[in-house]
C-alpha cells in the first residue's frame, strides 16, 4: 500500500462475518430493550437470505440502530460516526459488532472502501442515506453513497422504514411501539445512475412512512417508477 493511501484505521481489525460475541450482544440488547420498546417487524421476506445487500433506512435518532439490528435475522454491518470509536473500550466492541468509523461532512474514501469489502464478503450493509438524523423533520435529501456501493457490487438495496425510535422512554415503564418495515428489493439497472437509484430507494422508503415523516420525498413526480 502506498504511504499516501495509508489510513490509521487500517491498523485495527474489523470483522466481516457473524460472531458469537455479536450474537450475545444482540440477545442482551433485545432483552434490555423490552421495558421501553415493543418491536413490530413486517415483510422480512424482502430481505435476501444470503448474498450482498444494502439495507437503507431512514434516520430519526441515535436509537435507530437498535431496532435495525434486532429486527433482522442476518448480521448487519454499518457505518458509525468516527467520534464513537474514540470512546476507549467501546471502539473494540463496535468493531466486533460489525461497525466501522466514518468521518461525516467529507468524502471518506476509506469508509467507502470498507463498505465495499463488506459487500464483497456477501454480507448485509446497513446505511442511513440521509447521512444524519432528521430529528422529526421528515426525510432529508439523501446522499448517493448507498446507491454507488450497490451499483458497484451489483447487489439489491432493501429500503427499511423505521418509526417510533424517537419515542423511546416517553411512557416508561410502559414500552413504546417501534416498527420496522422492509420494502421490496430494488435492483440497480444498467441505466441507473447513483442519483436515479437513490431517488428510487428514497421514494420507496417514503411510501412506507407516515405522511409527516416523508419530508422532501413526500410527493413522487408524475410518471416516476420505483421498480
Amino acid at each position: 500500500m502506498d504511504s499516501q493511501d495509508f489510513d490509521p484505521r487500517d491498523r485495527k481489525q474489523y470483522t466481516y462475518h457473524d460472531t458469537p460475541f455479536r450474537r450475545t450482544i444482540v440477545a442482551l440488547a433485545t432483552g434490555l430493550s423490552r421495558p421501553f420498546m415493543r418491536l413490530e417487524v413486517s415483510d422480512l421476506e424482502h430481505l435476501p437470505s444470503e448474498g450482498a445487500v444494502v439495507v437503507a433506512a431512514n434516520h430519526v435518532t441515535n436509537f435507530d440502530v437498535f431496532p435495525m439490528q434486532i429486527s433482522l435475522p442476518r448480521p448487519i454491518f454499518y457505518m458509525g460516526k468516527a467520534e464513537l470509536f474514540k470512546l476507549g473500550p467501546l471502539d473494540a466492541v463496535f468493531r466486533r459488532m460489525g461497525a466501522f468509523p466514518v468521518y461525516r461532512g467529507e468524502k471518506d474514501a476509506w469508509a467507502m472502501r470498507h463498505a465495499a469489502r463488506i459487500l464483497e464478503h456477501g454480507q448485509v450493509l446497513g446505511m442511513f442515506p440521509e447521512g444524519t438524523r432528521s430529528r422529526g423533520r421528515g426525510l432529508g435529501v439523501a446522499k448517493t453513497g448507498a446507491a454507488r456501493l450497490a451499483i458497484d457490487a451489483r447487489c439489491p438495496i432493501v429500503p427499511m422504514a423505521l418509526t417510533g425510535s424517537d419515542r423511546f422512554f416517553q411512557h416508561f415503564p410502559r414500552p413504546n411501539l417501534a416498527t420496522v418495515s422492509l420494502l421490496p428489493p430494488i435492483l440497480p439497472t444498467p441505466d441507473d445512475t447513483p442519483l436515479s437509484l437513490t431517488d428510487r430507494v428514497m421514494f420507496s422508503l417514503a411510501s412506507a412512512l407516515p405522511l409527516d415523516m416523508r419530508g422532501v420525498y413526500s410527493e413522487m413526480p408524475k410518471g416516476f417508477k420505483i421498480q
